[in-house]
């Protein structure tokens, strides 16, 4: 199993392989519920597996033996409980981990991320992205061997996000009109020839960059817990969308549901890539911000950092005001269109759609319940997205699943 020798006793031994052989079929949920947060305990992964105590405590020691998590056999009683309190499990801090990538209209970062979804390493955000995919990519991906050699981490995958509707089972990138990358580019394929290149070990994969960011928010952050969860964000240019479905990205057919950015909230608006006019892509974007609050974009900093920095430090003045309500006003109709037909029991929103909820959040949820048949019935609950880049544990999670489906035979395989 593990490669290392039992010092038990020989009668010892041998019960518990017993147990770990009835209970290796559970060695990947049990994985999941302490990544995701869901079994803080050896008592509480017990219930959830619905094993007996002394198999929970076997496939515990199994993934103990494998680096992905770490058992407290010594925890501190709470105050006031009663009687031994249960181990507490939490993932291995010097595990191994998986290369994650993003790249956007404004520049690319690469990380490196462990288990839990904690970034372990990140390289400064780069600032330029190239017309060719291929050049990106290659270079998105050297950051990250270069946190790999620095760290010595070990690497068990890869992952990339992107934002452009990702072909299944293809791999391509349909639409990635802000990136000047042509339509249909092969960006998996180009991702996996670069991962194999730099010597990264490990399966790569690729997906939607708003997609992941529901996946992280579903699993570590503000999605937690949430049946149907809705995720709408804009990031740096352009607005994306994603739906999560009983813990499953819904991704349709062929790869290409939820593309929010093409619903019209403005019918009279500005014209969009896509030959329609008043799209959310072009009416509810940092872009769509700064121009409709009168303002040029700059040469420093990315089109979400200004608009950003517009809300919080300019919020006061009356025209930067109208602009947000006009933002605010869109993104509601949007979004009470898409409870109309989707029924969430969850929104998230992300990038400059959080601040927007910041700024006034009473206005934004007035128009979804206004404009919602369900939002009559007793509203939405609308949150903000709480991971910071969280496309980037989304791309992670991509990479971490062949471990979190079966831990065994991912890590012999890496």
């Amino acid at each position: 199993m593990s490669g290392k020798a039992d010092p038990r006793p020989a009668g010892e031994g041998t019960t518990s392989r017993a147990r770990l052989d009835r209970g290796r079929g559970a060695l990947g949920p049990a994985l999941e519920l302490v990544h995701t947060g869901r079994a803080p305990t050896r008592a509480v992964l017990t219930a959830e597996l619905g094993v007996t105590r002394a198999t929970a405590g076997a496939v515990a020691a199994e993934l103990v033996a494998l680096g992905l998590i770490r058992v407290d056999a010594r925890p501190g009683a709470a105050a006031g409980s009663q009687g031994r309190p249960s181990h507490r499990l939490e993932v291995a801090q010097d595990g191994p981990v998986v290369l994650a990538a993003q790249v956007h209209a404004d520049g690319f970062r690469a990380a490196l991320v462990g288990l839990g979804g904690r970034i372990v390493a990140t390289t400064p955000s780069c600032e330029a992205v190239d017309a060719d995919p291929a050049k990106v990519l290659g270079a998105a991906v050297d950051a990250g061997a270069e946190l790999l050699r620095r760290t010595g981490r070990r690497c068990v995958g890869a992952g990339l996000a992107v934002p452009s509707a990702i072909t299944e089972p293809d791999g391509l990138a349909l639409n990635p009109l802000h990136l000047a990358w042509p339509a249909g580019a092969p960006v998996r394929e180009v991702f996996a020839e670069r991962i194999r290149a730099a010597g990264v070990t490990g399966p790569a994969f690729a997906a939607n960059d708003v997609n992941l960011a529901a996946l992280a928010e579903h699993r570590h952050g503000a999605g937690r817990g949430a049946r149907d969860l809705l995720c709408v964000a804009t990031g740096h240019r352009g607005v994306g969308g994603a739906l999560v479905l009983d813990g499953r990205l819904h991704t349709g057919s062929s790869g290409l549901a939820l593309e929010v950015g093409h619903l019209t909230v403005n019918p009279e608006g500005r014209a969009c890539y896509c030959g329609s006019r008043g799209c959310l892509d072009v009416e509810a974007d940092p872009l769509a911000l700064l121009n409709t609050a009168g303002r040029q974009p700059g040469p420093e900093g990315s089109l979400l950092q200004q608009a950003n920095q517009l809300i919080r430090e300019e919020y006061g003045d009356p025209v930067v005001r109208m602009a947000v309500d006009a933002l605010i006003d869109r993104l509601g109709l949007g979004l009470a269109g898409l409870v109309n037909i989707l029924n969430p029991d969850r929104i998230i929103l992300g990038g400059l759609h959080r601040t927007l909820l910041a700024a006034d959040p009473d206005r934004l949820r007035a128009v979804v319940t206004d404009r919602s048949l369900w939002g009559h019935s007793g509203g939405v609950p609308i949150l903000a997205c709480s991971l910071d880049h969280n496309s980037l544990v989304g791309a992670a999670e991509l990479a971490w699943q062949p471990v979190l489906d079966d831990p065994l035979r991912a890590l012999t395989a890496a």
